[in-house]
């Protein structure tokens, strides 16, 4: 049996993830103590990353998914640097059961968006006087989970 086209009929309900659009919805990256702060450090700098993802739907089957990485350099009570980068991407799923769409949106999808943010903040790092830094791969599933721990010790829905 066919579809009309000669493909079988699961090969038409075959799942579907495409990146439709990327791109830098804001970007700040700050030298605040700048000269002083690119001489030689008598120490390594004590680096925060925090990295949270959110999503929207735009329209049937389309999602705007957005990777919030912010960061901060310190050495002692002096910051180096600090820097804020949202990157987004538009995304059309389709044929995708609902009970996986919502993993598929908050894990799959930032996955893909990554590598793209960490080059953006490495490049903007160099651009300020330092060493790039280079983002360690990031756990989107645990970084689920974690989410959907506190949702629902919330109380909140998903």
């Amino acid at each position: 049996m066919t579809n009309g086209n000669g493909a079988p009929p699961e090969a038409v309900a075959a799942p579907q993830l495409n990146v439709l659009a990327q791109y830098t919805k804001d970007l700040s990256f700050e030298n605040p103590n700048a000269p002083a702060s690119l001489a030689q450090q008598q120490q390594q700098p004590a680096i925060n990353i925090q990295i949270n993802v959110g999503a929207n739907n735009l329209a049937e089957n389309e999602y705007e998914v957005t990777l919030s990485v912010e960061g901060k350099a310190e050495s002692g009570s002096t910051v180096l640097f600090s820097f804020e980068l949202a990157y987004a991407g538009v995304f059309r799923i389709v044929n995708v059961p609902q009970e996986n769409l919502h993993p598929l949106i908050m894990i799959e999808c930032p996955r893909l968006l990554f590598p793209f943010a960490r080059e953006i903040i490495a490049s903007a790092v160099r651009d300020g006087g330092f060493p790039p830094l280079m983002l360690d791969p990031v756990d989107f599933v645990g970084l689920y989970r974690q989410n959907m721990e506190r949702q629902a010790q919330q109380g909140q829905p998903s």
